[in-house]
């Protein structure tokens, strides 16, 4: 079994947006989605930072460190998009204005709770900027992370152990293991990375799963799709 890498991630995401929807890209590995968005999906990509309607910059291209995403990589502001101030870029945030957001996190419970914003840790520095916007104002949130820590922790948990950015707002996660819807019954895996058993998927999570109709990512049907 081979996890997905963050790219393969990346691509799955951006496979499963809707066509025409506004959506949020996050801090961190969040942000690769938009190298795989294609054109016909007529997505509207945003970043909080203050961008609406870009593009990734082209690899090898000129970039422009001046048109940032929220993970400060270089973006290409596409025909119709624009730069927002603040207040306007909240106020969509806030407002109910975007379909998806796509968020990283260090937990995520079973019922939905996100904790993306701070640790605890010694020497991190509180700050949960505009992730409890985004997790309060945009209609669906995603989020996009690997399935455990560095050190083999699970990171979908019975209960937060880190500070909620908000309850119960997770709609899907996608990891590099498993794509895994929130239900009211619990976490239900709707894809599973080839070569691995449910059992082992159980092993490596902190809640009970689900295991109902689960199919097979194939990373090289990715690879293929972002050719």
């Amino acid at each position: 079994m081979t996890p997905l890498s963050r790219d393969d991630i990346a691509r799955r995401v951006a496979s499963a947006l809707p066509l025409g929807a506004v959506v949020n890209l996050g801090i961190g590995l969040p942000g690769l989605v938009s190298r795989y968005v294609e054109a016909a999906q007529d997505i509207v990509l945003h970043s909080e930072n203050g961008i609406i309607n870009f593009a990734a910059s082209p690899d090898g291209g000129t970039a422009d460190h001046d048109s940032i995403d929220a993970s400060k990589r270089p973006v290409t502001v596409l025909p119709g998009g624009s730069y927002l101030d603040v207040a306007l870029s909240f106020g969509l945030m806030r407002g109910g204005h975007l379909d998806v957001a796509v968020l990283g996190a260090f937990e995520v419970s079973a019922r939905g709770d996100l904790a993306n914003w701070w640790t605890g840790q010694p020497g991190d520095v509180p700050g949960v900027g505009g992730a409890m916007d985004l997790a309060c104002g945009a209609k669906s949130i995603w989020v996009m992370m690997e399935h455990t820590t560095r050190d083999g922790l699970p990171k979908l948990v019975d209960r937060c152990s880190y500070p909620l950015t908000a309850p119960a707002v997770v709609d899907r996660i996608f990891t590099d293991l498993a794509v895994l819807d929130v239900t009211p019954e619990g976490l239900c895996v709707r894809e599973l990375v080839a070569g691995l058993k449910p059992d082992e998927l159980q092993a490596r999570t902190a809640t009970r799963l689900i295991f109902s109709d689960t199919s097979r990512i194939d990373a090289r049907a990715l690879d293929r799709r972002a050719r």
